[in-house]
């Protein structure tokens, strides 16, 4: 990450500094808008898939990807066993200052030798892959940092709608491997990150691959927005 867009606008928001919404240009939806207080929100601003996630969370808990820190901050106060890592700095540094006590700038991918008992990948999750192909080996690692009977609890989103017709069918360009993989380039005042792949996964694709991989996957809740919770555990 050449220059951390994200952080820099999490910290301008923590610190009370001027402020503007982050723009992200997707390759499949265009220009759309983050607020950035969005990602500062309390339990009950959360979408209903997040508040089921964190009433199930149990035991040693690992929060990938974690931003501004608000499902590990509502966690802790509860009296979890919670850690936060992100790749971001900056979102390190807010969840330092918000008061999370292991907050961690770290790739979920360099964790080794450590085991928890629910690993938390939210807002899209299965976004850190990238690609369809990383998949596999994602969710390898994770069973990695399980304890016996640990669980992942990772949410998505089937994005098929997006290539439907006003006819209900749905038209696949054929340059692409799975539909669900997009590019995306956030941009916060007029300053552009680097572009980066973001994957969304369908939850029969998810299971499939889960299943291959040792894992067992349960779906427990369904969205508004073809969203989706899963939670996969050991087989």
């Amino acid at each position: 990450m050449s220059e951390d867009i994200y952080g820099n606008a999490l910290l301008d928001f923590q610190n009370n500094n001027e402020t503007e919404d982050i723009s992200t240009f997707s390759s499949i939806a265009g220009k759309d808008a983050m607020p950035l207080s969005y990602l500062f929100r309390e339990y009950d601003q959360m979408p209903i898939l997040e508040q089921k996630a964190i009433q199930i969370a149990k035991g040693k808990i690992l929060d990938i990807g974690a931003g501004a820190g608000s499902h590990s901050l509502y966690l802790q106060n509860k009296g979890k066993d919670i850690t936060a890592i992100d790749i971001s700095k900056g979102s390190i540094e807010v969840c330092k200052s918000r008061g999370i006590d292991k907050s961690f700038q770290q790739n979920i991918w360099d964790v080794k030798d450590q085991k928890f008992d629910t690993l938390l990948a939210l807002m899209n999750g299965t976004g850190i892959c990238g690609k369809l192909e990383n998949l596999g080996p994602f969710l390898l690692h994770l069973k990695s940092l399980l304890n016996k009977n640990g669980q992942i609890l990772i949410d998505s989103s089937d994005i098929i709608y997006m290539f439907e017709d006003e006819n209900g069918e749905h038209w696949i360009p054929g340059d692409i491997t799975y539909y669900g993989e997009v590019t995306f380039e956030m941009e916060y005042k007029k300053r552009k990150g680097e572009k980066f792949d973001w994957l969304y996964v369908d939850f029969n694709t998810l299971q499939r691959c889960a299943n291959y991989n040792g894992l067992h996957c349960e779906l427990i809740l369904e969205g508004e927005h073809f969203d989706y919770l899963a939670k996969l555990t050991i087989l």
